[in-house]
């Protein structure tokens, strides 16, 4: 009987630069092996490279990747735009479940016939941890270790105890850097290696994009255009720096508007609508509530702001008042109508899901007032900061634009936005009721679901 022999189809295109060339031949010697950097700086491919170099001969059958969701740890890790594990593992590998977590089994030539099974998880949440528990772990590869909770982090390193060759690879972006994700692990390792008290070796390497040698100059200045100079989000995911957030948080339209230059404002209908959204945000103690209208233009091009409206929770004196469901449910009903009128049409509302008494008053105004048609649904509420970062990136890149006249309240909003200076170890939107967050997050919502289709990070 003639013997099967494995034959690779294609070779993957893996390019580095001497740094990364570094990074990933250190990688061998040293348990614990961190990559921080710029965007498209190529960490995640080095630590996804050097983890399937060790997979072929560890020892160890079942090991861990995670992201700050498992959708996440999935796409970067697996997948890597065709330079994750299941490419380097073509014809070796399929997914499946193992022991109801996603996995992806590896076994071939490479890995010597032997099975090797690599747990993919998430690991931002607080309960994160439940999930990779029950196994243990040789190798534990994670892409943005510092979206991980804590509770993950020290999970997955009590998992390993086991292991018969322990190695772990991390990948970030740079973060605050008063950040627990340094004081307790990275340059807390960083120290004890320097002092020669870190058994098993420690590999660091900070990379920007310039040392990406894939990337061409023509791509290299789409990508900066994509940011606001001025911006944490320039000299983190461009420059590669830890920054601390501080002050403004949209300078680039906060002095567009106090010059009374407008440059984002349109002063009628916006063209090749594609659809649009409505945003609810239910008001609190301190805060009021908001209504927003969004076109997004076809091709994911532009998000252009069409009508906003806040309904303060407070009366002349500071005093808290209650705005009934019904009275509530009459004003929505209203913005609908205004929107309606003018654009013909909405697509969808999303709103504020902590509140579904108040989503159901809503649903029950829009039967009442013949608008039963009208789609109401939870909002995502993914991380602020993601959303914050993305509605940088559109003003940014001239694709954010309101109606003038029209938006008052969103405009005030974006104009005043600031970060929490009381915060030290993470960068936190101010939120005490002197600034409008309402109005930021009726908005926001209504982008939130397609921020990966109007962002390409590619």
């Amino acid at each position: 009987m003639a013997e099967n022999k494995f034959v690779r189809k294609r070779t993957i295109p893996f390019r580095f630069s001497e740094k990364h060339k570094d990074y990933i031949r250190a990688c061998e010697a040293c348990m614990y092996n961190v990559a921080e950097g710029a965007v498209r700086a190529g960490k995640t491919v080095d630590n996804i490279f050097a983890f399937a170099h060790e997979l072929k001969t560890t020892p160890d059958r079942i090991h861990l990747a995670t992201g700050s969701t498992m959708a996440n740890a999935k796409l970067n890790i697996g997948d890597a735009n065709g330079f994750g594990l299941e490419y380097i593992f073509r014809g070796q590998c399929h997914w499946g479940k193992y022991k109801d977590n996603e996995a992806l089994f590896v076994k071939g030539p490479d890995t010597h016939g032997k099975q090797k099974i690599i747990i993919f998880a998430g690991g931002a949440k607080e309960d994160s941890y439940k999930k990779i528990r029950g196994n243990s772990y040789g190798m534990w590869i994670a892409t943005e270790i510092n979206l991980h909770h804590d509770n993950t982090i020290k999970e997955a390193f009590n998992r390993q105890l086991a292991a018969k060759r322990l190695k772990v690879f991390w990948d970030l972006n740079p973060d605050n850097p008063r950040a627990t994700i340094y004081s307790d692990y990275i340059d807390k390792y960083q120290r004890q290696a320097d002092a020669g008290g870190f058994p098993g070796g420690y590999n660091y390497m900070h990379c920007t994009i310039y040392d990406n040698i894939n990337i061409t100059q023509d791509r290299l200045r789409e990508i900066e255009s994509r940011y606001d100079k001025n911006s944490i989000w320039y000299l983190r995911d461009i420059k590669g720096m830890r920054v601390v957030a501080n002050g403004l948080i949209y300078r680039r339209f906060a002095d567009d508007t106090s010059t009374k230059q407008y440059t984002f404002r349109i002063p009628e209908k916006p063209k090749d609508i594609m659809e649009i959204n409505l945003g609810i945000d239910f008001g609190g103690s301190s805060s009021g509530h908001s209504f927003t209208a969004t076109a997004i233009t076809r091709g994911y091009h532009n998000v252009v702001a069409l009508a906003s409206e806040w309904i303060g929770c407070k009366d002349e004196m500071g005093n808290q008042i209650e705005i009934d469901p019904e009275t509530l449910g009459n004003r929505f009903c209203d913005f609908c109508q205004k929107i309606i009128s003018r654009y013909g049409y909405i697509t969808a509302v999303y709103a504020d899901s902590a509140e579904q008494t108040l989503i159901a008053g809503i649903r029950s105004s829009l039967r009442k007032h013949g608008l039963g048609w009208v789609r109401v649904e939870n909002a995502l509420k993914i991380e602020i900061n993601d959303r914050i970062n993305a509605t940088a990136i559109l003003m940014a890149q001239g694709r954010f634009f309101y109606v003038g006249g029209e938006c008052a309240s969103l405009v005030n909003a974006l104009s005043t936005a600031v970060w929490d200076p009381k915060e030290l170890t993470k960068n936190v939107r101010l939120d005490d009721g002197t600034s409008d967050v309402d109005s930021l997050d009726s908005f926001e919502y209504t982008f939130e679901r397609i921020i990966s289709r109007l962002i390409k990070y590619g």
